[in-house]
């Protein structure tokens, strides 16, 4: 009972039935916390795995602040999977767009005042936790030209965030960004290129982001219990 009476009871009632079979519906996967505008709902939407009451919750109160400042927002018309639970802080603004590709992975979060904008393909592999204020963009929505060859730049390029990433408050994920498991990145980094190949365990941060440490992660050994104590419903 601890989430439910914070619940926008009408906005996940709609999503629900608007958006699943009735077998599915009634179990309520999906929970909505406060001020929400659905924009566009009309892209496709997979749940694999068990269907459990609330598992996936948009402006889900997991955080210190508990006050919405009622600007959430979602447009969904590409295709969005949620491998398992997934946690949308405060305030959100989710966009997929008409034939993106965005794959969430069991226990991922995006916390208070993210940003997660699909125009081509975003993977973040499980339990991958972003901080609050960051953003997730796969493009650069203008286009860019070599003004030495008149190469036209590609204005998208896929990200994929691997299992067990810790991102801190204030990072960007921008285009072409990639890493390994076990990676945590620094608050306020930009990051824009591949770091798979760092390996895991790593630390990186900074604007660009580049490899602060080796041989360091999160304890999720000691959190993951009570991750999923507190955050599953």
């Amino acid at each position: 009972m601890k989430f439910y009476y914070s619940v926008n009871w009408a906005k996940t009632l709609y999503f629900n039935f608007k958006k699943f079979p009735f077998s599915i519906a009634k179990k309520l996967p999906f929970f909505f916390y406060g001020k929400v505008k659905f924009t566009s709902i009309k892209g496709e939407i997979i749940i694999r795995g068990n269907i459990k009451r609330g598992m996936i919750g948009f402006g889900q109160p997991y955080e210190m602040n508990t006050l919405h400042k009622g600007i959430a927002e979602i447009f969904i018309e590409g295709k969005m999977i949620f491998n398992g639970y997934m946690q949308f802080g405060k305030d959100y603004f989710i966009y997929i767009g008409k034939n993106a590709y965005c794959e969430l992975g069991n226990m991922s979060s995006l916390g208070t005042d993210g940003k997660l904008i699909c125009i081509e393909k975003i993977v973040l592999g499980e339990y991958c936790r972003i901080g609050h204020e960051s953003q997730i963009m796969d493009s650069n929505f203008h286009p860019m030209i070599d003004t030495l060859t008149g190469e036209k730049l590609s204005m998208t390029a896929p990200i994929n965030l691997g299992n067990y990433n810790y991102v801190g408050n204030r990072v960007s994920i921008m285009s072409k960004t990639k890493t390994a498991d076990y990676c945590t990145i620094a608050s306020n980094s930009i990051c824009n290129k591949d770091y798979f190949k760092m390996g895991s365990n790593i630390l990186i941060g900074g604007i660009p982001a580049k490899l602060i440490r080796e041989n360091i992660s999160r304890d999720w050994e000691w959190e993951k219990e009570a991750l999923d104590a507190f955050l599953m419903i």
